[in-house]
This record gives C-alpha cells, sequence and structure tokens, in this order.
C-alpha cells in the first residue's frame, strides 16, 4: 500500500503553482527580450503589436482547451498542453522574422488557455470551499512569479549567449513540469496517497451546488447564466492590466524611462513580485470578511471593490517625474490587480459545478484576453502619437466599472 502523505492537497496545488510559473515564464520571455530581439530583426512596435495579439487571438480560444480538459481530463489534458507550451517556446528562439513569432505566440497562446482553466479544476476537485479561496490565490502566485522571473533569466541569457537561448532555457522547463505532473497528479478519489479524513475533508466542505454531473458542459446553457457575464465582463476590464505589465512594461521602461538591460533586470520583476503579495492578500481579506458574518460570495465582491480602489494609483504611471516612483506605482497596480483578479477567478468555483468549470474559466479567459488583445492593439496603434500615459489612466478606471458589474450582475447561490 502506498505511504499516505498528510495534506496531500496542499503539494498538489504547489505542482500546480509550478506549473503556472513555468506558463507564465514562458509567455513572458518575449516582453522581456523584446527590446534586444526586435532590434536584432528590425521589428517596430506597431509589428509587435501583432505579435503579442497573435498569442491573445490563441489564448481565446480558452472555451475549446476548457471543453477538453472537461472531457479528457486534467492528468492527460495539462500534460498534453504543458508539451505545447515546451514546443511552442523553443519555436521562438528559431524566428527570423516578425510572421514567424506572430505564428509561434498564437501556438503558445492557445496551449497556455489551460493556466487558468486546469488550475481552477484542481482547486474545485481538491479543496473544500473555505480552502478555495487561498488554493486558487497559492496557484495565482506562479503567475507572477514566472512573470518575474523572466527578467532576469532573459537578461542573463543575452549576456551569456543571446536572446534565442532564453526561449530555449524557458521551453526547456516546460518538458521538466510535464514529467512531474504526469509522476504526482491523481484526482482525490483515485489517489493513493490521499488519506481518508483528508478525502472526506474535502468531499464534506463542498457545497451541493458544484458537485459534477455526467452530463456534459452545457455551453449554450452556461452562455445564458448571469453569473457567468458577472464574472466574465469584470475579467474583460480587468485583465488589460496584466497584459500590459507583461507585454509593454519592459519595453515602456527602455524607451520611456531609459532603463537598460541591466535595470531591467532588477526593476522589471517587481511589479511581479507585488503580484505576488496580492494573490495572498486577496484571500487573507475574503477570509477575514467571511468571519466577521459577511457571506463568501459578497466578502470576493469586497475584496474585489478594494483592490480596484488601489489600482486607480496606476492612472499616474505616466506623469510622475521619477522613474523609480512609477516603478513604484507599477508594483501597487500589480498588488492590487492580483488582489482582485484572483478574488473573481476563484468566484467561479462557488458558483459552477466542477464538470462545468474549465468550459466557464475558458469561455470567461476568453473574454478577460480579449480585452487584452483590444488593449495591446491600441498601445501598439496609438503609443507613438499619444504616449503611454492614456493608457496608464485607463487601467486606473476600467477596474471600478468592473467592480460594478461584479456586485449587478452575480447572484449567490441558494445555500444547501
Amino acid at each position: 500500500m502506498a505511504r499516505r502523505i498528510r495534506g496531500l492537497r496542499w503539494w498538489i496545488i504547489a505542482i500546480v503553482m509550478l506549473g503556472t510559473i513555468v506558463n507564465y515564464l514562458t509567455r513572458s520571455t518575449l516582453a522581456v527580450a523584446a527590446p534586444t530581439l526586435m532590434a536584432d530583426l528590425a521589428i517596430d512596435e506597431r509589428q509587435y503589436s501583432w505579435i503579442t495579439a497573435a498569442f491573445q487571438a490563441g489564448i481565446m480560444l480558452q472555451p475549446v482547451v476548457g471543453y477538453i480538459l472537461d472531457v479528457i481530463g486534467l492528468r492527460v489534458g495539462l500534460a498534453l498542453f504543458a508539451t505545447g507550451w515546451g514546443v511552442f517556446t523553443v519555436a521562438h528562439g528559431f524566428a527570423t522574422n516578425w510572421q514567424w513569432l506572430a505564428a509561434a505566440r498564437g501556438l503558445l497562446g492557445f496551449s497556455e488557455g489551460t493556466s487558468h482553466t486546469g488550475g481552477l479544476k484542481v482547486v474545485s476537485e481538491w479543496f473544500p470551499a473555505r480552502e478555495r479561496g487561498f488554493a486558487g490565490g497559492i496557484y495565482n502566485l506562479g503567475a507572477s512569479a514566472g512573470s518575474a522571473l523572466a527578467a532576469p533569466l532573459v537578461a542573463f541569457a543575452i549576456l551569456m549567449w543571446n536572446w534565442r537561448a532564453a526561449f530555449f532555457i524557458a521551453g526547456a522547463l516546460a518538458f521538466v513540469w510535464v514529467l512531474l505532473w504526469l509522476t504526482f497528479y491523481q484526482p482525490p478519489e483515485r489517489h493513493r496517497r490521499v488519506s481518508e479524513a483528508e478525502r472526506d475533508h474535502i468531499f464534506l466542505g463542498q457545497e451541493a451546488h458544484i458537485q459534477a454531473t455526467e452530463a456534459r458542459p452545457p455551453v449554450l446553457s452556461l452562455l445564458r447564466r448571469r453569473n457567468f457575464w458577472g464574472i466574465a465582463l469584470p475579467r474583460f476590464l480587468a485583465d488589460p492590466t496584466w497584459g500590459t505589465l507583461t507585454f509593454w512594461m519592459p519595453l515602456y521602461l527602455v524607451t520611456v524611462r531609459g532603463f537598460d538591460l541591466a535595470e531591467i533586470a532588477l526593476f522589471a520583476f517587481l511589479p511581479f513580485v507585488a503580484a505576488d503579495l496580492g494573490c495572498l492578500f486577496g484571500p487573507a481579506l475574503v477570509l477575514w470578511l467571511e468571519r466577521r458574518g459577511i457571506s463568501l460570495v459578497d466578502a470576493r465582491r469586497w475584496t474585489f471593490t478594494f483592490g480596484a480602489l488601489l489600482m486607480t494609483g496606476m492612472m499616474f504611471v505616466g506623469t510622475v517625474e521619477s522613474a523609480y516612483l512609477a516603478v513604484a506605482l507599477l508594483c501597487l497596480g500589480g498588488f492590487a490587480h492580483q488582489t482582485l483578479s484572483v478574488t473573481c477567478i476563484t468566484m467561479a468555483s462557488d458558483l459552477f459545478r466542477k464538470n462545468e468549470l474549465g468550459t466557464v474559466a475558458g469561455m470567461a479567459g476568453t473574454l478577460a484576453n480579449l480585452g487584452v488583445l483590444i488593449f495591446s492593439l491600441l498601445i501598439g496603434g496609438l503609443v507613438a502619437s499619444i504616449g503611454y500615459a492614456p493608457f496608464f489612466i485607463a487601467l486606473g478606471l476600467l477596474d471600478l466599472i468592473a467592480a460594478v458589474l461584479l456586485w449587478t450582475l452575480v447572484k449567490a447561490p441558494d445555500p444547501a
């Protein structure tokens, strides 16, 4: 008999967090390498915006990815798509023009649509209701950590070899994670190392209305539910912040604030470290509010609203004189964004059945990445004429609108 592992669910979510780190490291490598590779391949800002748009177009196919995960299961599904992370990241390193990069980005975007869809399904399967917020926060730490690691990794690769080496290293890490995932993951009902006490803790702590059925995800029915739009529309408005930090911040710091490669390595990761803190702060605030008698869904809404208020600091990034104060405000934006983002993403696991969750997360992710796509194309098309300042002002206001929608559209489920 296999030896039982105490608190196995936390080890499982730690593996998911490592996968999220790799996921966001592979997608963020381009942004940090952008100033160097753009000069090497003679790529301008408009062409760069099309490269980033290709990624967003690919990742907007998350409903397909989520549906596949719902049908074939997490173990095989995540292994399959994570192999794609590695293959398509390595392909970046062989690029000779912007069209090659755009094609590689589109394929990478499609495969990386499993980040939140897969993570949410693991949280839904392995955690009782009261722990889902922290579990979601833990795996979302990987998004910030992966983006933060991109800056020093790319700088090191460029200084030691060239920008192409950064993509080869990041891609190789994806293959390592696939082996780790296949070795350790099974659902809780079949995992040989989960104790009966922990299995009971998980299943008895989950609400009746989220339990899976044998039916396949009812896509059209989900699209008619107000709770879907109550999550998807706030994500549409909120995610341009993350897209801006991931794809445009290093270029902004180089072209507007005059940072060199060494300064990028020292400062470009800081907003993502602050975002890591937001991943933990959001669930902690939800739990604090719950302990004071506020319902789970309302606690998440209040936490999202608090994050939206903090996001207003982003409005001043483009206007402050000090480059270091601009970085500090970007850090505030990273913290605020992950505070509200992890809260909104995790809310899906409070409202939908387990066998629907991958599809719901995928469709909401499509809306979120459509927001990133539109915002990125606007930056690429207009930044040369109007600068970055108007875009930072917009980021400071969009989440306030998102908070209003979250309060207006989401209907708490009847207690069961």
